[in-house]
């Protein structure tokens, strides 16, 4: 009883119920004989027929059962019309409406029957073809674990995922939902993060990894410190956001509605003037139907909903229709440097000795016990190195001072020691006569970050740090201009030969480098000015000027940041660069399915009025033709829950071993 139940509150109870009506009356009509055919019902029935006809015979059990399909379809109709009205509303169901009642009162109940069941069915497939498009809503609410294994007075309990308290240990076994947002602090495994990140390739895991509620354990066993529980996790933050972003319109879709609410009066005023300049009801009635706009009004909403729904489904989050819309205009991307085009893990890879007396090791010591206060990034492997080598610096740093723009100056036992580029030496007053500046622009020429030694008043030796150009950068600098981008620039604070050094080897058109983030934001708003439609990808931190300057701020590898998830237009979940053009092609294809519904939806209103001034459309013929109009719009906007092969290809070629054992290039952070 329960799929009886389900079945009859659902969309196609009605129509179906209704179109039954409509068989039965046809087949009383033409295969039960004149029997069935005859008037039924009380005397005054059949005088009130005469009276309002000319002819009892109009309530005869054929036009009685078209009479009771009319009205189990068009009740509900007949329902949303008077809601609407009541909020001030002119609504599509009102001339809908209007149409079936006046074609019942002139005793035309077959053409009543068809308009409202129609209708109906149209109504239904609206509803479908919504719930489909949301389906990767749908799917990511499917995700969300039920329960967790969690450790607790030394025991394995089981209990709901949503009761999963902060700090507790939970266990992922094998083939078990992640139920938490955690670091991995015990075990190894692999996770299939396709919810999250889109990416269908399981991912190892390992002590100290992060992990997300909702991913799958393909192997392995992990114990996980639960770090976000509940409505905190970002499986929870996702499906939030894409809710949001559904229902969110587009430009064009606001004006479609503005354009309905004088649109639908305006047919109302021309049926009228159509039905007293030519005294006839039926057409009047015909126009009405017409000129329904439905496939106009669903043409927008259903390519919205479902172009962000096949985003989330590839784990990329689009805020709204408005971002959508604007996504399809983006003439030029912004990348920052580091963690876009490089991979974000500088490491050491050079160090020059200038000084003959001293080693290698001697310059890396010095270096190392100069940056041990420092907070730059660049300090990092510059000390992780020191400390493989057995060199790197015991007990509390000594005093530094950062010099902006130039490096720093620190304090090594009752040494000074100088850290930095050439205008650091002149501000001191050291002199290079050993060719460090030369040295150092060499590295740079070669994609590397130099730093000049030097120790009290003599230069000892350079080191240089880089970073890996992402094997996938080149690729994606492709797609975006394949995709419709007309350049792609990067802004990066790193100096102007290891930026040209990146730039060659990714072909990016146009390199701004040596920026604070206050000069990132002026070169965005610079390239706005000239007319381009700027997306800007960045970190969020340093580039959060230029971010929210930009028409469409990215956010990559937003998975591990709830800030990212929502406040970025764009929200690119996982690591793989090739979700940005991705984005940019998805967004243009959905902006033409718009256009194409729009032209679909108008060709068939004028098609139909031509065709009832000249005759021979009939207010049945009208809606079948309207009701068909509606089916080509929600077909043509489901084909953008169809895979994009190209994208799918070079989304796996960016994951593949192959491409990712290519030679990479060494360049700076």
């Amino acid at each position: 009883m329960n799929w009886f139940r389900k079945w009859w509150y659902g969309n196609w109870a009605v129509p179906v119920i209704s179109g039954l009506l409509i068989l039965a009356s046809f087949g009383v009509q033409y295969l039960g004989g004149g029997a069935w055919n005859t008037v039924v019902g009380p005397q005054w029935w059949v005088d009130a027929g005469e009276h309002a006809h000319g002819s009892g015979q109009v309530f005869t059990l054929a036009n009685l059962l078209m009479l009771a399909a009319a009205v189990v379809a068009g009740y509900g109709i007949v329902l949303n019309a008077v809601r609407a009205l009541m909020t001030k509303m002119i609504s599509i169901d009102l001339l809908v409406s209007v149409a079936a009642i006046g074609a019942t009162i002139i005793g035309n109940f077959w053409e009543a029957a068809a308009v409202t069941f129609l209708f109906a069915i149209g109504h239904a497939l609206e509803a479908a073809t919504m719930n489909k498009t949301r389906s990767a809503l749908a799917e990511l609410v499917a995700v969300a674990p039920d329960f967790a294994v969690v450790m607790r007075d030394g025991e394995q309990q089981e209990v709901p995922a949503h009761q999963v308290r902060m700090g507790e240990i939970v266990l992922v076994k094998n083939g078990a939902k992640v139920p938490v947002d955690g670091q991995v602090v015990a075990g190894t495994g692999a996770l299939d993060e396709a919810s999250i990140t889109g990416e269908s390739i399981p991912v190892e895991k390992s002590k100290s990894d992060q992990v997300f509620a909702g991913t799958i354990s393909r192997s392995g066993f992990l114990q996980v410190l639960a770090t976000g529980v509940g409505a905190d996790t970002t499986l929870a933050r996702i499906i939030h956001r894409v809710e949001e972003a559904q229902d969110a319109k587009a430009r064009t879709q606001a004006f479609i509605d503005r354009f309905s609410t004088w649109y639908t009066p305006a047919v109302f005023i021309l049926a009228l003037l159509t039905g007293l300049i030519t005294q006839d009801v039926v057409l009047a009635l015909t126009l009405l139907v017409i000129g329904c706009p439905g496939a106009l009004v669903i043409s927008i909403p259903v390519a919205i909903v479902a172009g962000i729904g096949r985003a989330a489904r590839n784990g990329i989050l689009i805020k709204g229709g408005e971002y959508l819309e604007t996504s399809a205009k983006i003439s030029a991307v912004a990348v920052d440097k580091t963690g876009t085009l490089t991979e974000g893990r500088p490491k050491l890879t050079d160090i020059v000795v200038l000084d003959q007396t001293l080693s290698r090791t001697d310059v890396l010591r010095w270096a190392a016990a100069a940056e041990a206060g420092s907070e730059h990034p660049l300090a990092r492997p510059i000390l992780d190195s020191a400390r493989e080598e057995g060199v790197g610096p015991v007990g509390i740093p000594g005093d530094v001072t950062p010099v902006a723009g130039k490096g720093i100056v620190s304090a090594v036992e009752d040494t000074r020691v100088l850290i930095g580029n050439a205008p650091l030496l002149e501000q001191y007053g050291v002199t290079d006569s050993v060719g460090a500046d030369a040295a150092a622009n060499d590295l740079a020429a070669q994609g590397k970050t130099p730093m000049i030694v030097a120790v009290d008043d003599a230069v000892i030796g350079v080191i240089a740090v880089a970073d890996q150009i992402r094997t996938d950068a080149p690729k994606m600098v492709e797609r975006l201009h394949a995709a419709g981008v007309d350049k792609v620039v990067m802004l990066t604070g790193d100096t102007r030969l290891v930026a040209e050094a990146i730039g060659k080897a990714t072909g990016i058109d146009e390199i701004h480098a040596s920026l604070l983030p206050e000069d990132k934001l002026d070169a965005v708003a610079a390239m706005q000015r000239d007319g381009h439609t700027v997306a800007m990808v960045g970190d969020g931190v340093n580039d959060a000027p230029a971010l929210a300057t930009a028409d469409i701020g990215v956010a990559m590898g937003a998975a591990g940041s709830a800030v990212a998830v929502e406040t970025a237009d764009i929200a690119l979940m996982g690591d793989n660069l090739m979700k940005l053009p991705e984005s940019v092609s998805l967004a243009k294809r959905t902006i033409s399915v718009m256009r194409q519904n729009i032209f679909i939806a108008l060709a068939t209103v004028v098609a139909l009025l031509i065709g009832v001034f000249a005759g021979g459309v009939t207010m049945s013929v009208g809606m079948l033709v309207h009701e068909g109009s509606v089916l080509v719009v929600i077909l043509n906007a489901m084909r953008l829950m169809r895979n994009d092969q190209h994208s799918t290809a070079m989304s796996k070629a960016a994951r593949s071993p192959a491409t990712q054992t290519k030679d990479t290039q060494a360049v700076d952070a």
